[in-house]
């Protein structure tokens, strides 16, 4: 990470008099307010001052994002130590695929039996409750019940699939 001190940011932040620009081959050039006026006839000191704001808040803003980009930045030093960066090999995982897929699809059917076992109106508030979202007042005011019968709705409903899950794994 670049010192601070260095930054276009702080170069420009701490000259408070001029507004500093570097070029891509590092040279540094200031314009002050007594350039400015000389090559904007028409401008004020007023003008200068609100583009000196909108330069530091560019730097600033450039700042920021060289900052958070960094920190997404691993050193490539030591990454052979790291478990993380490392992802599964191609041949474990095309074998475990069909493992995969067929657990995928026994939790699918199990939870479309285990959501079965519910009322169509526990069934329908818990969906849109776990499923959508949907608050307990919202689905309240949607099908017009008191908040309060919802939410027993829903307690009875979990309770359901509760046991149902509990009894499917003896």
């Amino acid at each position: 990470m670049k010192n601070y001190q260095d930054s276009d940011y702080a170069l420009n932040k701490k000259n408070t008099e001029a507004i500093v620009y570097r070029f891509a081959d590092d040279l540094i050039h200031t314009v002050t307010l007594d350039d400015y006026l000389a090559e904007n006839p028409g401008k004020t000191a007023d003008d200068f001052r609100a583009l000196k704001a909108l330069s530091d808040g560019d730097y600033l803003e450039r700042d920021r994002s060289e900052q958070r980009q960094t920190w997404k930045n691993m050193s490539l030093t030591g990454l052979e130590e790291t478990e993380y960066c490392a992802g599964a090999a191609l041949e474990d995982e095309i074998i475990e695929q069909p493992d995969r897929e067929a657990e995928e699809n026994r939790r699918r059917e199990l939870a479309s039996r285990a959501l079965d076992t519910l009322t169509a109106v526990q069934r329908r508030r818990y969906l849109l409750y776990a499923g959508d979202g949907l608050t307990t007042r919202e689905i309240a005011v949607k099908e017009g019940a008191s908040q309060r019968t919802v939410m027993d709705s829903i307690q009875w409903a979990e309770k359901k699939i509760k046991k149902f899950l509990e009894n499917a794994k003896k």
